[in-house]
């Protein structure tokens, strides 16, 4: 994203090529998230027709000074760029916008053509920027809230150091702080304390003196080598971590030491563990954690051992339970049954002669033999209740009693009759063939 350098190398570009030009013409698009508390049409008829005098910049924010105000001032956000056409000006690394493309750029915002026919333009494909009209830029906000610039208005050691003792939140974020520093954004965060060799998470008031002479020193050499090259990226110094900033964690490395991530003020935040390390207290709680993250990890590995060996032992009683339900008896006895069946039918087609003949008369012939059985059970308790009724008559007070009583009492008693009279068929009936 534009930081410093790159809003410092568009200043320089207007500054070297714009100046002393009287604006023609000026398109400005239609786009109420990025031209900020101004209609289109009132932005084009405040500038037309005015000089430009000059090009300021601080920390991110940029504003041309025309021969009278408002002045046009551009926050550049995520994806702001400044353009001439015809003139190349250094890009940052992951701009969309490139000067091959058309001309004006569809994602023009600003667009103005000078009296010498040179056309200006700033884009901004992600819509984060913020394009203003503002009498006095200086003492109006955003500008007015930020701190020191970078650059410009760089502190004393003592100020920073007197700063740094007061703030107790974590360095990488205090950096990103634009009221504290202004201009410094993600990548020189993390590039300047690589350079210093301070971790992204070390608490701003336990840096010592030292620290902060040599992390001061780092922001103006990081910023001004930047400028010097014209914010071109690929002209960076090749021991800066910048150019492994966007690599894969678990493949990013800088002279053989692994780089890794975190979130440290809401940033991704790209830092070398093995040269950044957390001092002082903030230290021993960073080893006190890694021994129970250790711990923990251990503990859990254990329980995972138990609990396959549970998982081992219940799966055997599952297979010991399964097996009881099904024993082999069971088996054995169905597959003897069906044998037993088998026979019976290969028995009665050996004896009729073809088995699809002689089967269903084989059935029937069984049925045939289990009826009349039955009948001649049905004759002998008929005559049995008929010896019951004769009984029953020859007592009359009997009858009466036996018919007065309940029906569950009287059935069971000609259950017993019935019983008697089977007795006494059998005696009849052995007497008969004597």
């Amino acid at each position: 994203m534009p930081e410093l350098p790159e809003v410092e190398a568009a200043r320089r570009a207007i500054q070297d090529h714009c100046l002393g030009r009287i604006i023609k013409r000026a398109v400005i698009a239609d786009d109420s998230k990025v031209i900020d508390s101004v209609s289109f049409a009132d932005f084009q008829t405040s500038i037309l027709g005015k000089r430009l005098l000059s090009a300021h910049r601080k920390g991110k924010n940029m504003w041309i000074q025309l021969d009278s105000p408002p002045y046009p001032s551009f926050q550049f956000g995520m994806s702001g760029a400044i353009h001439i056409k015809g003139i190349s000006i250094s890009k940052y690394k992951r701009s969309i916008v490139k000067d091959s493309d058309e001309w004006p750029s569809k994602y023009s915002k600003f667009l103005v053509e000078l009296d010498d026919g040179l056309e200006l333009s700033f884009t901004d494909p992600r819509r984060f920027a913020k394009v203003r009209l503002l009498q006095d830029p200086v003492s109006m906000p955003p500008i007015s809230e930020l701190g020191p610039d970078a650059l410009l208005e760089p502190m004393s050691l003592d100020d920073f150091f007197s700063s740094l003792s007061k703030k107790k939140i974590a360095i990488k974020a205090l950096l990103l702080d634009q009221k504290f520093i202004s201009g410094i954004g993600n990548w020189i965060a993390d590039e300047v304390l690589y350079q210093a060799r301070i971790h992204p998470l070390q608490i701003a008031f336990s840096l010592s003196k030292e620290c902060c002479a040599t992390l001061l020193q780092c922001i103006k050499e990081v910023i001004e080598t930047a400028i010097e090259v014209g914010a071109d990226s690929s002209q960076y110094p090749d021991n800066w971590i910048f150019h492994f900033r966007d690599k894969k964690p678990g493949k990013a490395f800088i002279d053989g030491k692994k780089i890794d991530f975190i979130n440290a003020g809401g940033r991704t935040t790209a830092y070398v563990p093995e040269l950044q390390k957390l001092t002082g207290t903030q230290a021993t709680q960073s080893a006190g954690k890694a021994t129970k993250r250790t711990s923990k990890k251990s503990q859990d590995e254990d329980e995972e051992d138990v609990s396959d060996t549970d998982n081992v032992v219940e799966n055997n009683r599952t297979a010991k339970s399964v097996k009881k339900q099904n024993p082999k008896g069971i088996a054995k006895k169905a597959a003897a049954k069906r044998k037993s069946n088998d026979t019976d039918e290969d028995s009665s087609g050996d004896e009729g002669g073809e088995d699809e003949d002689v089967k269903p008369v084989a059935k029937k012939m069984t049925k045939s033999k289990k009826i009349p059985a039955a009948k001649g059970r049905q004759g002998v308790t008929k005559r049995k209740l008929n010896d019951s009724d004769e009984e029953k008559e020859s007592n009359p007070s009997d009858r009466i009693d036996e018919e007065q009583k309940p029906r569950g009492a009287r059935s069971s008693k000609a259950k017993d009759i019935s019983g008697e009279t089977t007795k006494q068929g059998r005696r009849n009936k052995e007497k008969k063939a004597k």
